[in-house]
């Protein structure tokens, strides 16, 4: 049986591939619809750490328009 599991990234590694601030990373995700796939724990400081689909976060930056507002029509 195959191993169904997408392909998974924390909030730093979104940040980077969008070319954004970490910390605006999750509030941009959000935004833009891309939801938290699940939390998990860091395995040294124990605190949470959200993961997401990669492949949305693909598809969200294929979207991206550089320098332009998303929230205006």
């Amino acid at each position: 049986m195959p191993d169904t599991t997408p392909e998974l990234w924390t909030t730093e590694v979104c940040a980077e591939y969008l070319g954004i601030k970490p910390k605006s990373a999750s509030g941009t995700l959000s935004r833009r619809g891309v939801k938290r796939f699940d939390t998990i724990r860091h395995p040294k400081s124990g605190r949470a750490v959200a993961r997401f689909n990669a492949d949305e976060v693909r598809a969200l930056a294929g979207d991206r328009q550089p320098g332009r507002r998303t929230d205006r029509a």
